[in-house]
């Protein structure tokens, strides 16, 4: 093959790759698809990953109160809304990493704390007998800043390891890169309702 036939190729392999729609080029083997392109289900994906899924909050509430959190497992994306539903924000979480330790359905937020200190739980405790309190800082699990849910030991929190965002990765709560946390928590007063899908 001469140099010349070589560069027309290449050229026409590298404009044939930037056309290939975005979602095709990111596949990947542990991302199967279909006969025409379209990403299936696979088991045992461990990657940082998202389902995204567009929430509605009427589909959830009656009304939007003083604000609304929709926590999404499956897409382990977390939509928030203000009162008026004038700003609709959507940020990317790490869900509970076994269903067992999924808890679904309605409640609120009920406390707020910057630079929350953590306490173990008697279940975290008896998984790892190693675990023991931790107060605010870097090595804290809780991040940041912490929305206390009315569900005991359930919160929506930060966390400096931001390799858990988008993987099944907590204990139970919903968490966020410490930065966006700070932004949800100064969004949403004590009172928020909140939906775990």
């Amino acid at each position: 093959m001469s140099n010349k036939q070589s560069r027309r190729l290449f050229l026409t392999s590298a404009t044939a790759a930037l056309a290939t729609p975005t979602l095709l080029r990111a596949q990947s083997i542990e991302t199967p698809v279909d006969e025409i392109g379209a990403p299936q289900a696979s088991s045992g994906v461990t990657r940082n990953a998202s389902s995204f899924q567009y929430q509605q909050w009427q589909d959830h509430f009656d009304t939007l109160g003083v604000a609304t959190v929709v926590a999404d497992t499956t897409s382990r994306a977390l939509h928030f809304w203000n009162a008026d539903g004038s700003d609709y924000r959507v940020f990317a979480t790490s869900v509970p990493r076994r269903e067992d330790l999924t808890k679904r359905g309605y409640t609120k937020i009920v406390r707020k704390r910057i630079g929350p200190d953590w306490t173990p739980t008697a279940s975290m405790i008896a998984e790892d007998p190693d675990l023991a309190y931790m107060p605010p800082g870097p090595g804290n699990p809780l991040g940041t800043h912490a929305m206390y849910l009315s569900w005991p030991a359930y919160l929506i929190h930060g966390t400096h390891d931001t390799r858990k965002i988008g993987r099944r990765s907590s204990s139970g709560c919903i968490g966020l890169y410490n930065e966006q946390i700070a932004v949800l928590f100064d969004l949403c007063p004590v009172g928020t309702q909140v939906r775990v899908i």
